[in-house]
């Protein structure tokens, strides 16, 4: 999967969260599943959505993330937010 400049923006911003607020140490690749790969359980995955916010400074509705499952998932939500 070939990543735009954005998206490549994107993922970094994503990894820097799971670092500095979920204690992730490894890496954070688009295919990686938040709940199966990165381990969040319900309330980690409620600080993964709040501090990505805070990052990119946009607002996550509850369908979208609903439909979010997996990292690139996410990375896609962000930057149809930071389009407008």
């Amino acid at each position: 999967m070939s990543l735009t400049h954005q998206e490549t923006t994107i993922l970094e911003g994503i990894a820097t969260v799971a670092r500095d607020h979920l204690g992730w140490e490894g890496p954070v690749t688009p295919g990686m599943r938040l709940v199966e790969d990165l381990r969040l359980d319900s309330i980690r995955l409620l600080t993964l959505a709040a501090e990505v916010e805070n990052h990119f400074q946009v607002r996550l509705d509850e369908e979208d993330e609903a439909g979010i499952e997996t990292v690139s998932d996410l990375v896609r939500v962000v930057g149809r937010k930071l389009a407008g």
